[in-house]
């Protein structure tokens, strides 16, 4: 790394602490009922809805009841979205007169959008109504959020509480959540990015002139506009000369906001925050890399606050920050190195722009490359089919290992407790003791719900991979030959099963083979691990907390902290190995030993 690189993540860091801390006191108050003042203007609102819906906030509820009705939300969340993709012809807000969206693309955008995924098959600017971005896509990006925010906080009250029966009330959890800490942030930072510059309108597409004339190809049309054929059937195609070009609009900047907020990730265009209009300034960009681990920051503190010991959330931070770092030296010295074909031809490593936003710069690209893979994001700034192998690796890499490092809106948080878990267990078997961790005993229920979370993405992961890449209609949508192709394949495995959804370009996935592949991997990467994670949350809350002795395993401090890394990189990374072998590491050993 250089002086740059350096400069960058530090900077970055400290903004992040200063703004993390006190949202995690808004969140441990909210999440408590004890609303703030400056957001009691909105409490009617909230006893409006439970009024409306019959719901009784003080009412907890035992884990499978809570998992039930988090179950039963998302999936009519699945269906409107999917039912407004294939209405929207006919609705209003469509001043492009976008068409319904094909079911399989529909069932694959819905599912993405309520898992916290928001993979993209399709260009939104050339699918998606205004409607469908804002009633649809925009209002999923608050409650799949909501959604993983809720999860954790189930699983922290199941450390913080003792003999107790219930977790809380899912339909109290996702209201709070929803209308006093994600609504007031995110409008705020649309308003930011406003001032950036975002565009934020329901204008038709303008059609503005250029500065010099742009060609491209066209199907030529005959006087009833019907495309031309030639003798052997196939579409004649002319060049097309003109000095203006149609800009997309819409309401960008109020999607952009939650997007990264509830780190989703889902752009309004298709070229996501490398496009001007989402992303239009280096303050801009700094703004939305801070809003992707604001929340999952946060939470580490709230952790440690609402068990009662603030030492816990800080060691949970500190073994993120740590894995962070590393991923982010990794990848931004990979691509300041370059390809060395560039050294043999005599250029410098600068020259390693390909697929970069020069707005942005090397640096600033492999440092939002790394956020929003190491959180379940997916928004992309950069091509990271166009990194070098290993950079390519690194965000393939931070997905694989269940995106713990920070991660989504809880889903980071309640990942890397259950790698805590894993970690005073391993210790246990050690030293021969019953494993405890905050005073509760982990014992074989714990556990196996620990290994369904460990083992389910990496099952989703390895067998679609295998499967995309031994069927024809795997095969026939890989774009790039040889271990580059592979890694696309994995990278879009590992990116819907772990609910990231970014992309490593170049391979055709808006088909019906793919769209149904990683809509199933999507759907159960989220719920295959959630399920067990309320489980856990529900048997913890009935245990007594034991006292600390003498032969309790301290879970803060340096130790713990490297026990935890250790663990994280040893289980998350052994599973994968192999794949990486046929894919980026070969990639890497034929670009190093390229004459």
């Amino acid at each position: 790394m250089n002086a740059n690189a350096v400069l960058q993540i530090g900077l970055y860091l400290a903004v992040l602490l200063t703004l993390a801390w006190p949202l995690s006191h808004l969140i441990t108050r909210v999440m408590a009922g004890n609303i703030p003042i400056g957001l009691q203007l909105l409490r009617p609102l909230e006893r409006g809805f439970y009024r409306l819906a019959g719901v009784k906030p003080e009412s907890e509820q035992k884990w499978q009841s809570y998992a039930l009705g988090l179950l039963l939300f998302n999936i009519l969340g699945v269906l409107a979205v999917y039912l407004l993709q294939r209405t929207q012809g006919g609705l209003p807000l469509n001043p492009q007169a976008m068409a319904g969206v094909s079911a399989d693309s529909a069932f694959n955008t819905a599912i993405s959008f309520v898992t916290n995924t928001n993979w993209q098959g399709y260009a939104g600017e050339s699918t998606m109504s205004y409607l469908t971005q804002m009633l649809g896509l925009a209002v999923q990006n608050f409650l799949s959020a909501a959604s993983g925010i809720a999860v954790a906080i189930a699983l922290i009250r199941g450390f913080a509480r003792k003999n107790a029966s219930t977790i809380g009330n899912i339909w109290a959890d996702l209201t709070r959540i929803t209308l006093y800490i994600l609504t007031p942030i995110a409008l705020v930072i649309a308003l930011l990015l406003v001032g950036q510059g975002v565009i934020q309108n329901f204008k038709p597409y303008q059609e503005v002139q250029t500065v010099e004339a742009v060609s491209y190809q066209q199907a030529k049309l005959d006087s009833a506009g019907n495309a031309v054929k030639d003798a052997a059937g196939e579409t004649v195609m002319e060049t097309v000369t003109n000095h203006s070009q149609l800009l997309a609009m819409g309401p960008v900047a109020s999607q952009e906001a939650i997007k990264m907020l509830g780190t989703n990730g889902g752009g309004f265009f298709n070229a996501n925050s490398a496009h001007p209009f989402e992303n239009p300034t280096p303050l801009a960009n700094l703004l939305q890399m801070l809003a992707i681990f604001l929340i999952p920051a946060a939470l580490c503190f709230t952790f440690g606050s609402m068990v009662g010991d603030k030492r816990q959330g800080w060691t949970i931070l500190a073994a993120m920050t740590i894995l962070f770092v590393i991923a982010y030296g990794v990848l931004v010295s990979a691509e300041l190195v370059g390809n060395p074909a560039f050294s043999k031809m005599g250029v410098d490593s600068i020259a390693n722009l390909e697929g970069k936003e020069t707005r942005f710069g090397i640096v600033a690209s492999s440092l939002f490359a790394t956020i929003t893979t190491a959180a379940s994001c997916g928004a992309v700034n950069a091509m990271h089919a166009s990194f070098t192998p290993i950079g390519g690796m690194v965000p393939t890499l931070l997905m694989q290992l269940g995106e713990v490092v920070f991660g989504g809106v809880g889903s980071g948080l309640y990942g890397m407790l259950v790698f805590a878990i894993l970690a005073v267990f391993i210790a246990g078997l050690m030293v021969g003791r019953t494993p405890e961790y905050l005073g509760k005993k982990i014992e074989s229920f714990e556990m196996k719900m620990t290994a369904l979370v460990i083992l389910v993405t990496p099952l989703l992961v390895l067998l679609g991979t295998a499967l995309a890449v031994s069927t024809t209609a795997g095969r026939a949508g890989i774009f790039n030959p040889g271990a580059h192709g592979f890694s696309e394949v994995l990278y879009a495995l590992s990116s819907a099963a772990n609910n990231n959804g970014s992309a490593f370009a170049g391979l055709s996935a808006n088909t019906p083979f793919y769209n149904t592949l990683l809509g199933i991997a999507m759907w159960f990467g989220r719920f295959g691990i959630i399920i067990p994670v309320l489980a856990m949350a529900g048997a913890l809350a009935a245990k007594p907390r034991l006292p600390v002795n003498a032969g309790t395993l301290p879970t803060h401090g340096p130790l713990f902290v490297t026990l935890l890394v250790g663990a994280v990189l040893l289980v998350g990374m052994l599973n994968y190995i192999p794949a990486l072998a046929l894919g980026p590491i070969v990639e890497q050993l034929q670009m190093v030993t390229l004459k």
